[in-house]
C-alpha cells in the first residue's frame, strides 16, 4: 500500500474554487460537503496524469489557524478547493513559462484512497527551474518545457487541495508589493500505475546481447540504435528494446536489472591507456528502467550523449521520506511521468537515481556506462552526471545505505572515466545564475548541486554527507 504524507505546517491562505472531475460546474464554498466518489475508479496499469487549472482567490481568505482572514488581490493567491480526483500518488504544481521563478509557497493536502482521512498542509519546494536542461539546448528550446515545482509524493490518494500564495501578499500589502504569480498554474497528479511484472529470478532471456565497441574511454554498447531499427524482441516493444540494447553488453536485453561485478571484473572490461592503472570500483547492481517500469513511449527517442563524464552532482529528490523501498519503483515512475508529461523534459532528468535502502536505479535512457546528458544541474549538465536520492534531505539524515550506494555508484562511473571522486575537476558553465555563461567553476568530482547553482538542493543533511562519500568512493577505486 502506498504510504501517505501527514506532516502538518502553518498555513495562511485558503483556496476557493471546487473543480468537478469532468465538465466544470458551479463554486463550492470550504464548508461544502465532499462526494466520495472515486473509489470504483481502477488504477491505470500504465500511469495517467491529472492536470487541473488553479484559479485566482479573492475576497477574504480564511487562514486555517483559525486567525482573522486576509484580504487578497487576486494576483496574489491561486488554489484549488479540496475536491475529489482520480487516484494519484505524487502531486506538483506547474505553470506556462519555464524561465520565470514562481516566488512565494505552494501547498496542498491530500486524502487517502478508500477514507476520509486528509492530511496536514504539505509544502512543495518552489525553486526548481534550477533542475532543468541547459538554456540553448534543443530540449530546453522544444517549446515544452514548463516551469515547475519539485514533486511531492504523497501515497495512494483520491482528494486534493491546493493553495498558492505570493510572495509579500498580504492585507497590508499593495499590487507593487506582491510579486506576480506566473500565469497558467496546473496542479498535476500523477498516477504511477503498478508496478511491472517481471520473470522470475533466474529466468533465462533469449535475447541476444548486443556486440560491445569501445568508445570514450569506456566499454560501451555500439553506437545507441536508430529509432525503428529493432525488432520486438524478449517481449519488448521497441522503444523498450531500444532502450535496453544501450545496456545489452552488460545484462541481457529486457533483464530487469544489471548484476553487480567485482573489483577485479570491472576493471577488466574499462579501456584505459596504455600503462595506466584502471581505478574502477566494483559495479554494483543496478535495477534497469525496465526493472523499475519506465514507459519507453513517453520520452523522446533518440539518445543524447556530451563527450565524457567529469563530475557526479547529487541530489535529493525532494519527494519527502514516507514511502517504502518496495515503493521506490513507483515514486521513480511518477518522477519520470512528472518530468515528461508535466514539465515537457525529454526523459526523466537524472542519470541515476537511489532510494533509502541503498538500491540503485537507472535514470535517463542512453546507457549506464555512456556519457549520457541529463537535465539535473543547470549550467552543468554537460560532461557530468546527476544521482538523485529518493527523498527529502534537508532536515533529516540521509540513511547510510543511501551514501553508501553514492559511494558504490560514482566508484565505478567516475572509473571508466579516469575519475578520482575526492578531486577536482573544471567546467564550464552553460549559464546557472551562480556561474555566468562562460565561467569556468572549480568543483569536487562528487558535487552537491548547490555548488553548482544557488539552490538548497541536495539538502544540508545529504550535503554534510559528500565528505563521506568522496572518501569511501575513493577507497573502492583503490586510490
Amino acid at each position: 500500500m502506498r504510504a501517505l504524507l501527514a506532516t502538518s505546517i502553518g498555513v495562511t491562505c485558503a483556496t476557493a474554487l471546487t473543480l468537478p472531475l469532468a465538465a466544470p460546474a458551479p463554486a463550492a464554498t470550504a464548508s461544502a460537503p465532499v462526494a466520495h466518489a472515486s473509489a470504483a475508479v481502477p488504477v491505470e496499469p500504465a500511469g495517467s496524469t491529472q492536470s487541473l487549472p488553479l484559479r485566482p482567490l479573492g475576497g477574504a481568505v480564511p487562514r486555517a489557524t483559525g486567525r482573522p482572514s486576509e484580504s487578497m488581490t487576486p494576483a496574489a493567491a491561486q488554489g484549488l478547493l479540496r475536491r475529489d480526483s482520480r487516484r494519484f500518488s505524487l502531486v506538483g504544481v506547474v505553470w506556462d513559462d519555464a524561465d520565470t521563478e514562481l516566488h512565494g509557497t505552494v501547498q496542498v493536502r491530500t486524502r487517502a484512497t478508500d477514507t476520509t482521512r486528509w492530511s496536514g498542509w504539505q509544502a512543495l519546494e518552489t525553486h526548481n527551474t534550477d533542475h532543468a536542461a541547459d538554456a540553448g539546448s534543443p530540449e530546453r528550446l522544444s517549446g515544452r518545457v514548463r516551469g515547475s515545482t519539485a514533486p511531492l509524493w504523497v501515497g495512494d490518494s483520491d482528494g486534493v487541495e491546493v493553495r498558492v500564495r505570493s510572495e509579500n501578499a498580504g492585507p497590508r500589502s499593495g499590487a507593487a508589493d506582491t510579486a506576480p504569480l506566473p500565469a497558467g498554474l496546473r496542479v498535476e497528479l500523477v498516477d504511477p500505475g503498478d508496478d511491472p511484472e517481471l520473470p522470475a529470478a533466474g529466468t533465462p532471456s533469449t535475447a541476444t546481447p548486443a556486440t560491445a565497441t569501445p568508445s570514450a574511454g569506456v566499454a560501451t554498447p555500439a553506437t545507441a540504435p536508430k529509432p525503428g531499427a529493432l525488432p520486438d524482441a524478449a517481449g519488448l516493444s521497441t522503444a523498450a528494446a531500444e532502450s535496453s540494447a544501450v545496456n545489452a553488453d552488460l545484462a541481457p536485453l529486457g533483464a530487469a536489472e544489471i548484476t553487480a561485478l567485482s573489483k577485479a571484473e570491472s576493471e577488466e572490461q574499462a579501456v584505459v591507456g596504455a600503462g595506466a592503472k584502471p581505478f574502477v570500483g566494483p559495479r554494483p547492481r543496478i535495477v534497469t528502467r525496465k526493472g523499475w517500469g519506465a514507459d519507453e513511449s513517453l520520452r523522446e527517442r533518440a539518445f543524447a550523449y556530451t563527450s565524457t563524464v567529469k563530475a557526479a552532482f547529487i541530489h535529493h529528490s525532494a519527494t519527502g521520506n514516507n514511502y517504502t523501498c518496495s515503493q521506490a519503483p513507483s515514486v521513480l515512475r511518477s518522477i519520470y511521468r512528472y518530468h515528461v508529461k508535466s514539465s515537457g523534459w525529454r526523459d526523466i532528468g537524472y542519470n541515476f537515481a537511489v532510494d533509502k535502502c541503498g538500491n540503485i536505479y537507472e535514470g535517463r535512457a542512453g546507457g549506464v556506462t555512456k556519457a549520457v546528458l541529463g537535465a539535473h544541474t543547470l549550467g552543468f549538465n554537460t560532461n557530468s552526471m546527476g544521482i538523485a536520492v529518493l527523498g527529502t534531505y534537508s532536515s533529516k539524515n540521509p540513511p547510510a545505505a543511501a551514501v553508501t550506494a553514492i559511494a558504490k555508484l560514482t566508484a565505478w562511473k567516475l572509473g571508466l572515466f579516469g575519475r578520482n571522486p575526492k578531486g577536482k575537476v573544471t567546467l564550464v558553465s552553460g549559464g546557472s545564475g551562480k556561474y555566468k555563461k562562460g565561467a569556468k567553476a572549480r568543483l569536487n568530482v562528487i558535487s552537491g548541486h548547490r555548488d553548482g547553482f544557488a539552490t538548497e538542493c541536495p539538502g544540508s543533511r545529504l550535503y554534510k554527507k559528500l565528505g563521506t562519500a568522496r572518501t569511501s568512493s575513493a577507497e573502492l577505486q583503490g586510490r
